[in-house]
């Protein structure tokens, strides 16, 4: 295996598009983190001058002494690889590192637990996450029919509740709003989000933000009652945050804005929608509101050391 610790933007972007790799492993994202001031490292590994793997590591000192490299959701695997060669592209990565001997490498891949993970020497940490994949490449009458009847029949009833959709603009003005309230509405559950300025940077990482980001926002008359923001990562997006108020809740907004979401992200040519964590115990109408779509819940194998 051989590791290029400088690879290049655009390769990296088409890699990527064409993998559909996560949000995590994206270029701009990573750029935008180190516009925030983290440190940012990134490998594509090739077998025989094939390239086979992208790893994007996030950089950070703990406890003032040691250093770890984390990556999220990757690496994002450009081939077939047999566990063993996968087990062959770690420990490349490992070697050629650099950052010094009191350095921790941990990677979190999209792998599920099993022998196909291909890091049965490394330490397990961390179990792993789920999250929803919803297939947006499947013809929407055959998309509709897959929805929980729950979620089918709260869709209708959304339909003809008398709420308006409309796509919100990228200017930092037209969606700052929804950063807001869907922050303080997170805040109010405990749950964790990227910060504000990230989002202004990552739409703007592009020269045309509306391949890197799409806010849509539900009003019943004047007002409005929900707001939903998917982040675009090549030919596939990640469900971002959302933001709803009672009445908005009442008339089931959030299954009618993901809906729109999917057939506006579908016409754009993106492939899968990415819906996000799944935690049925403290997320529980969260969870069921995105499985309540039909997508594939994926449970990932957890963090090694």
């Amino acid at each position: 295996m051989q590791v290029d610790w400088q690879p290049e933007a655009a390769q990296w972007d088409a890699a990527h598009a064409a993998a559909m790799g996560s949000l995590h492993q994206d270029w701009a994202y990573g750029a935008c983190l180190k516009l925030m001031g983290v440190k940012v490292l990134r490998a594509l590994v090739s077998q025989d001058g094939q390239p086979v793997a992208l790893a994007q590591f996030s950089v950070r000192r703990m406890a003032g002494l040691f250093i770890q490299a984390l990556c999220s959701r990757g690496p994002v695997w450009l081939a077939p690889l047999a566990p063993a060669d996968k087990a062959e592209v770690y420990r490349a990565l490992r070697r050629s590192v650099g950052l010094g001997p009191l350095r921790i490498l941990a990677v979190a891949p999209q792998d599920p637990l099993g022998p196909a993970v291909g890091l049965p020497a490394w330490r397990r940490v961390m179990t792993g996450a789920s999250t929803v994949i919803w297939d947006l490449q499947t013809p929407l009458e055959a998309r509709r029919a897959q929805l929980h009847p729950e979620w089918a029949a709260q869709l209708t009833a959304a339909e003809a509740s008398g709420l308006t959709v409309h796509r919100v603009g990228t200017n930092p003005g037209q969606y700052r709003w929804l950063l807001d309230l869907g922050r303080d509405q997170r805040i109010e559950r405990g749950l964790q989000a990227l910060p504000v300025p990230f989002y202004d940077l990552y739409i703007a990482a592009r020269k045309q933000p509306a391949r890197s980001v799409l806010s849509l926002r539900a009003d019943l008359g004047r007002d409005r009652v929900a707001g939903v923001m998917c982040l675009l990562h090549g030919d596939a997006a990640t469900f971002q945050l959302s933001w709803i108020n009672p009445e908005g809740a009442s008339r089931h907004a959030l299954a009618l804005l993901l809906w729109h979401a999917a057939q506006t992200l579908a016409a754009q040519g993106i492939r899968r929608l990415d819906l996000g964590g799944v935690d049925t115990r403290e997320g529980a109408a969260t969870a069921l509101l995105k499985i309540g779509t039909g997508g594939t819940v994926q449970t990932f194998a957890g963090t090694y050391i």
